[in-house]
Order: structure tokens, then C-alpha cells, then sequence
């Protein structure tokens, strides 16, 4: 089997929003969307501090469809449109979406994004890799970790262009690979392990 995923280690992501902004441009997504979002943790705003003058912290948190082995998105969609594929990927099947957003209100980390109006692109034309498809006004879109890429045997362009190096990509059934020694630290964690879907993606410290 295999099992596709990231490891992010908060330790080194910079805030630099490079994996959102890259991200964007690979999938062709558009104006007033994101898939891949830098938060900073424990703040209401991008780029927020937690305490006051001059001792100040912030640990940025990068989020994005989590792949979860247990997806609450898969189970509540109506017509099949979410669905696991065999490397381990939450896929969404457009031509299957009716813009329920039923999937969008289970997902516990808020990673998907709804065509609410014609996509909007800037300049005003599609861009990005051509293999990707075009999403219309009523579909829901989010994080496919860069499934053109991945099935030709690259790494996703979040990972690619972060210049801190804080993403690591691989399989998670290969015992030997980066991603697997990674996931057995004891600094390993998850987003919302409580809420029992099982993210297949992970963060490293803090």
C-alpha cells in the first residue's frame, strides 16, 4: 500500500507564506481562495504575537487538507464526490460535486474552499500546471497534494519551494522513507487527534 503525506516541522516554518502563494499558482486557484493557509497559533489574525512588548511569541501553523485516514468530508457527501484514491489522497470528483458544502461544514480544520462566484484569476487567465483541472462557480476545491505532480513521482510544490526546508513529503508505508522515521518521533503530533478522522498529516514540535 502507500500512503502519501507531510510532515511540517513548526520548529523551522518561518511564516513566509511561499507554500501558500506557490500552492496557488501550481493548482491554478483562484483570486480570494487559498488550499494552503499560514495561521499563527493561538492568534485571530495572520502574523498576530501572543503577549505583550517586548516579550512577545509566535509559532506559525501551516494548514491545509490533512488527508485524514478516517475523513469526516468522505462520510456526510451525498453523491460519492470525496473519495480516497490508492496512494492515501482525499481526491474530490468535480463532475460529482453539487455544491452541498456538507462536506465543508464536517471537515474539522476548515480546509475547503467553495466556488461561491466565477472563478475570479488574476491575471485573467488560467495558470499553473495544465494537468490540473478547472473548477466552476458551485464546486468545492481544497488540497490534492499535488496530485499531477505526485503520480509522476515528485513532491508537492509546498514542499519543493519552502525555503526553510520545514516540509518533508513521502509514504507513510515505506518504513524506510524520511516521512516514516519522521512520524516515529516523540515530537509528532497532530491537528485535533481528538476528533478521531486520523490526519495522515503531521507536525514536528512546538
Amino acid at each position: 500500500m502507500t500512503k502519501l503525506a507531510i510532515a511540517i516541522n513548526l520548529n523551522r516554518c518561518v511564516g513566509c507564506h511561499t507554500c501558500a502563494n506557490a500552492c496557488k499558482m501550481q493548482n491554478n486557484v483562484p483570486m480570494g481562495m487559498l488550499w494552503n493557509r499560514i495561521l499563527t497559533k493561538d492568534c485571530d489574525v495572520i502574523d498576530g504575537a501572543l503577549g505583550e512588548y517586548p516579550n512577545l511569541t509566535r509559532v506559525y501553523l501551516p494548514v491545509q487538507c490533512q488527508h485524514c485516514e478516517n475523513a469526516a468530508c468522505q462520510k456526510v457527501w451525498p453523491t460519492g464526490a470525496t473519495y480516497k484514491d490508492a496512494s492515501g489522497r482525499v481526491e474530490i470528483d468535480y463532475d460529482k460535486c453539487i455544491g452541498c458544502r456538507m462536506c465543508m461544514a464536517a471537515c474539522p480544520f476548515n480546509a475547503r474552499v467553495f466556488n461561491w462566484d466565477e472563478p475570479v484569476r488574476e491575471p485573467a487567465f488560467n495558470y499553473g500546471d495544465a494537468r490540473v483541472p478547472v473548477r466552476v462557480k458551485g464546486v468545492m476545491e481544497k488540497c490534492t497534494l499535488c496530485k499531477e505532480r505526485t503520480d509522476d513521482g515528485d513532491i508537492p510544490m509546498c514542499v519543493r519551494v519552502c525555503p526553510a526546508r520545514a516540509r518533508t513529503f513521502g509514504d507513510l508505508d515505506d518504513p524506510d522513507s524520511d516521512l516514516s522515521k519522521l512520524a516515529c518521533s516523540p515530537e509528532a503530533h497532530h491537528l485535533l487527534e481528538e476528533k478521531g478522522t486520523r490526519p495522515q498529516l503531521f507536525y514536528i514540535g512546538l
